[in-house]
């Protein structure tokens, strides 16, 4: 039979199959269908916060390998497991931390004044950092913080020169992993009067923050920017790069060469505030597979003394040992401490009702209309959030996952997190093992 005969036959046996013709089409599913019809609709692409929701290769596709006959374990009930960490250690008052985990860089404006001042607080009763974000710092954030990191992104939005020299460290921002090559975005639902004076605009309207930075055009330039940030704070505290996760080996290097004493990775599972739909599932490389890249690009030209910290998705331990023992120096997290803070927690039903949404389910960051308080400027919303209590559920969330951490790296004979390496770690599909080059499990040959 010729090769049209089959097609046709193919597709009659296909009918046959379904002979009420119910069965969805696999790629205009009904979810497809309605997008491309509310787009007709609206007249422009879809706007959402949270994060990517492909279903993509990630930290779950390792498992940990713990210690047996060939290393022995730790006994966790009486030897230690060190967690401290020290990021910047070029500079001349790096980041000294007491856990390998920080808390990712996010604006005034896409969150409440209470949820900034509580990641603040939270952070610093379990002895970590928490980084400003878009629209400058904040006094009361500066306040609450031990350890703060001052974001320099391409919007200069509240970027002040004192603010810089009260910094812990600087951040200069590059790219997100939930919207690398694009700039910020913050409606006009978002942008009270206290924050249009903050970023000096209007009350009200849209503001889409540039992509660019404005006095500096590529990887030469940022040299100078480096220099510039470093004497304006007499050369004391760390500079860090941050990089959506795309081009990476590139990336890393030309930030390493520019002068960055850290790079931040943030993979393509990173969340955001707002950011067209299709761009979070689209664009980028998973967090796996960066930070794989990152640690093979630092090691290539030999930059022992610059740390990589990466993001994008982290929830558990078992996501922040993996991380690491991949090479690492450190993750920060995002999301998952305003999950903490109580995102999506199972209150006020008929709020998430009039979000069109449920709570477990809730990606309106970008509306302003957060039902407990943490994505929003309405003061009526933002008072549902106690600083007090969410500090104190900050700080349990990431004093756990350092426990996390720890009974991991015990089980696999490690007393500090230091030292959790490749060896800790196997593959559970062709897939991982191919991006992370780690074996994969039940391949090994005996020796």
């Amino acid at each position: 039979m010729s090769a049209h005969g089959n097609g046709v036959a193919g597709v009659a046996t296909a009918a046959a199959t379904d002979p009420t013709g119910t069965s969805p089409n696999h790629l205009f599913t009904p979810w497809v269908i309605g997008d491309i019809q509310e787009k007709a609709r609206l007249g422009r692409y879809r706007l959402r916060g949270f994060g990517s929701r492909a279903d993509l290769p990630s930290l779950d596709d390792l498992t940990i390998l713990p210690a047996g006959l060939s290393r022995m374990a730790l006994e966790g009930y009486r030897e230690e497991c060190d967690t401290r960490t020290v990021l910047g250690t070029r500079a001349g008052s790096p980041l000294e931390l007491a856990i390998p985990i920080t808390v990712a860089g996010m604006s005034y404006g896409a969150l409440s004044l209470t949820a900034k001042v509580a990641l603040g607080r939270g952070a610093t009763l379990v002895g970590t950092s928490t980084t400003t974000g878009d629209g400058g710092m904040l006094d009361e954030e500066r306040e609450a913080s031990r350890l703060l990191v001052y974001q320099c992104l391409p919007s200069r939005y509240g970027f002040t020169a004192r603010d810089l020299r009260r910094a812990d460290a600087v951040e200069v921002v590059v790219g997100q992993g939930a919207k690398p090559g694009t700039g910020g975005l913050l409606l006009g639902s978002k942008m009270s009067e206290t924050i249009a004076h903050a970023r000096d605009l209007p009350a009200g309207i849209d503001q889409r923050s540039p992509v660019r930075h404005p006095d500096w055009l590529g990887p030469d330039d940022l040299v100078l920017k480096i220099e510039e940030l470093r004497e304006a704070t007499g050369y004391r505290i760390p500079v860090f790069v941050k990089l959506g996760a795309s081009r990476v080996v590139d990336d890393v290097r030309l930030a390493v060469k520019a002068g960055a004493d850290v790079v931040v990775v943030d993979g393509m599972q990173g969340g955001t505030g707002a950011s067209p739909d299709l761009l979070m599932d689209h664009t980028g490389i998973p967090t796996v597979a960066a930070v794989v890249e990152a640690r093979r690009a630092l090691d290539a030209i030999g930059a022992d003394d610059v740390q990589l910290v990466v993001s994008g998705g982290v929830r558990h331990g078992a996501d922040v040992f993996k991380l690491l023992a991949l090479g690492a120096d450190a993750v920060s997290i995002g999301t998952a401490a305003l999950v903490a803070l109580d995102c999506n927690r199972p209150v006020h039903p008929e709020d998430y009702a009039a979000l069109g949404t449920v709570a477990g389910a809730c990606h309106h960051c970008h509306t302003g209309r957060c039902p407990v308080g943490i994505a929003t400027q309405d003061p009526d919303l933002e008072s549902r959030l106690d600083v007090d209590e969410g500090a104190e559920r900050v700080a349990n969330y990431l004093g756990t996952l350092a426990m996390e951490v720890q009974m991991f790296a015990r089980a696999c004979g490690k007393s500090s997190v230091r030292s959790l390496a490749r060896e800790d770690l196997a593959a559970l599909t062709p897939a991982a093992s191919a991006m992370t080059g780690l074996p994969l499990a039940g391949t090994a040959i005996p020796t």
